[in-house]
């Protein structure tokens, strides 16, 4: 028994582990192969002839994968058109976010514990194109020939797609009843408001990590947070799954993949705190990734075999994810009290609009028409609440007098239907569409 070390430029994930792995065991002179995108190398023992790196590079070309007898130098942006571009699709796509947040339609493509459901359909898409097709897709175009098989003798096209029917129906169904369990348990942990921003925090951290690695930046390499490498290696093995019935249960066990997205949607349902709404988080996610490997499974070819359209896209999808993580961040700080980037202006707005003139004496003038009018001896302010945001932003109120607060609900979404103000109340004020709260 040899061993041999090869150096692998074009991994960034335990997905990408995973995949060489699987298919250097397929060669027969290969025993063991330990692979490490961290370390960019791959590390494996063999009997007979070596296999080289012209050998390897044709087997996994259309994977994306290049190996080397010495390690590569890093890989700076040469192109620097394919470079413009893909800072410029990604800050349309941001700039197209921004215009639906002030819209207040960004529960659409916002990721969040509440936010809609097609935002987490949207968000499995991006997964299906990226990291989602590399491991589960490379899944089932190993498993197509075999299943072509078992079906072989069916008359019909629907009859043999079958198995990749049952395979998808089985990823629903894992998906929807373990997100649900995730959200029970959250459920029962009876999450603070202070714990809950930490844990969006946390999972946006995750989030900024995982499109830090898409962007290639291998210090963020090490940060993974995976199953144990033996389950999902035998979850990864098509040999424990024969039989005509084995695609079902080959698809359920995809939740335990190692994959940056579907281990932040599963945060996500976590911090719904609901069985139901954690089981929806979930089924809208694997359902965002149904039509890409539905795609790979009856095609029997990969989404994308260009390698540089590839490599572009896993760019544009990285900045993008980077712009949730640091807007989902942004906001949770607001939320713990903690002077965001959005606080800052906001306040710098406010201060620059309520700069009191002074008078001959030095005096502050007081214009009494900017200041609410006193009602049973409380200052009464009146804000409409909307999915765009709150009007008004700001008041000017008289110090040391009590102070009756009304919000008025026409029509909040996920983002808007709660407000907290740590430093005027404990707790949170949540809204109710057509109705007004008082504080």
């Amino acid at each position: 028994m040899k061993e041999q070390k090869y150096f692998v430029h074009g991994t960034h994930c335990a997905s990408c582990e995973l995949l060489i792995e699987k298919k250097l065991l397929e060669m027969p002179n290969i025993k063991s192969v330990e692979a490490s995108s961290q370390k960019g190398e791959v590390l494996f023992e063999y009997e007979g002839e070596k296999p080289d790196t012209s050998s390897l590079n044709k087997i996994f070309r259309k994977d994306g994968y290049t190996f080397y007898d010495k390690k590569p130098e890093n890989k700076k942006f040469a192109d620097t058109s394919s470079f413009m571009n893909t800072v410029a699709v990604a800050v349309i796509i941001v700039v197209g976010f921004l215009l639906l947040n002030k819209m207040g339609l960004q529960k659409f493509v916002n990721v969040g514990a509440s936010s809609s459901l097609p935002a987490f359909l949207l968000f499995g898409v991006l997964a299906g194109l990226s990291t989602c097709a590399a491991l589960v897709g490379g899944l089932v175009l190993s498993m197509a020939k075999q299943w072509g098989e078992v079906y072989a003798d069916k008359n019909t096209a629907l009859q043999r797609a079958k198995p990749h029917l049952m395979f998808n129906a089985g990823r629903l169904v894992s998906y929807a009843l373990l997100g649900g369990v995730l959200g029970a348990i959250g459920g029962k942990l009876r999450l603070s408001l202070t714990f809950s921003a930490g844990l969006v925090i946390v999972v946006s951290v995750m989030m900024a990590f995982l499109a830090l690695q898409m962007l290639g930046v291998k210090a963020f390499r090490r940060f993974q947070i995976t199953m144990p490498k033996f389950i999902t290696r035998y979850a990864a093995d098509e040999k424990n799954f024969q039989g005509k019935y084995m695609p079902f249960v080959m698809g359920a066990l995809t939740f335990i993949l190692p994959c940056g997205f579907t281990i932040t949607a599963q945060g996500l349902a976590l911090l719904s705190g609901s069985f139901l709404q954690g089981s929806l988080i979930m089924l809208f996610f694997a359902l965002g990734t149904l039509p890409v490997l539905l795609f790979i499974g009856f095609s029997s070819a990969k989404l994308v075999s260009n390698q540089k359209l590839s490599g572009q896209f896993l760019k544009v999808a990285g900045l993008v994810v980077l712009f949730f993580a640091f807007f989902n961040i942004n906001n949770q700080l607001n939320v713990l009290g903690v002077s965001g980037i959005s606080s800052i202006f906001a306040q710098r707005s406010v201060q620059n609009n309520t700069n009191t003139p002074s008078n001959v004496q030095g005096q502050a003038k007081v214009d009494e028409s900017d200041l609410p009018a006193i009602v049973n001896g409380q200052q009464v302010i009146k804000m409409k609440a909307s999915a765009s945001g709150y009007s008004p932003k700001y008041f000017k109120v008289r110090a040391g007098a009590p102070i009756r607060w009304e919000i008025t609900d026409i029509g909040t979404s996920g983002c808007t239907n709660v407000i907290i103000s740590r430093s005027l109340f404990d707790g949170q004020i949540d809204l109710t569409p057509g109705k007004v709260s008082v504080k």
